[in-house]
């Protein structure tokens, strides 16, 4: 009986030990997985970051400048070249802040929204629309994706309880508001009501869409869709 005991508290220990072993193996095995991800993350970043240095030539792929760049996912991104662009700071630091957009830098984009890069098209439409700069706008030409992709993520501000709002700007870059009243650039047909809205024409209490591109007002009565580029903010 002594033996038999002898033998079931031996066994145990033996199994105890086993399970002891397998947990600090399984622990082992996990530390050394996530080392080696991380090792692969930052090869995969480093690798990125090369492939769009080759593709820009070391230089911003907005406005061509050559110093303090460095890779931006362009949103939704799963972080690889195809969805990120090599930009400089100025560019990112306007691009998270876009109710500071400075119109003048952003005249390159006059010729970065050719660029053959889709990832690149997709922040000079995103630019472009929260500059409000139409006539840009019509000329640009996106394929049906590449345009899903750039309406999926159009630059939006913080509002003061936090949430985010989008921006419509109007001829000159000037941020509207819902209430504000504006004055018409240029003559507009309005299709469907039978008249034209004559250049000078004074819209008050507008109404911000959902697509900063356009706004809604009253004119001769009739509640309107307006392009926001074609308008000017009156003080």
């Amino acid at each position: 009986m002594q033996e038999v005991f002898c033998l079931e508290e031996a066994s145990f220990s033996a199994i105890a030990a086993s399970v002891v072993l397998w947990a600090l193996l399984k622990a082992r095995l996990k530390e050394s997985s996530a080392r080696t991800l991380i090792n692969r993350k930052g090869k995969d970043t480093m690798n990125v970051e090369q492939t769009l240095i080759e593709r820009s030539n070391n230089q911003c792929e907005l406005c061509g400048a050559q110093e303090e760049l460095g890779v931006y996912p362009v949103l939704p991104s799963d972080g690889s070249e195809d969805q990120s662009i090599y930009i400089c700071e100025t560019c990112k630091n306007q691009i998270e802040n876009p109710e500071n957009l400075d119109r003048n830098h952003w005249r390159c984009l006059s010729d970065s929204m050719w660029s053959q890069v889709p990832a690149v098209q997709v922040m000079s439409y995103r630019l472009l629309s929260a500059l409000g700069d139409q006539d840009q706008l019509d000329m640009l030409y996106l394929e049906e994706e590449v345009k899903n992709w750039a309406d999926q993520g159009l630059l939006t501000s913080k509002t003061t309880d936090n949430t985010t709002a989008l921006l419509h700007r109007d001829s000159n870059g000037t941020l509207l508001a819902e209430g504000d009243t504006v004055t018409l650039i240029k003559d507009l047909e309005v299709k469907g009501a039978g008249f034209t809205a004559k250049r000078g024409t004074i819209v008050k209490n507008i109404h911000l869409t959902d697509d900063p591109k356009y706004i809604e007002g009253k004119i001769n009565g009739t509640q309107i869709v307006l392009v926001a580029a074609y308008m000017k903010k009156s003080n």
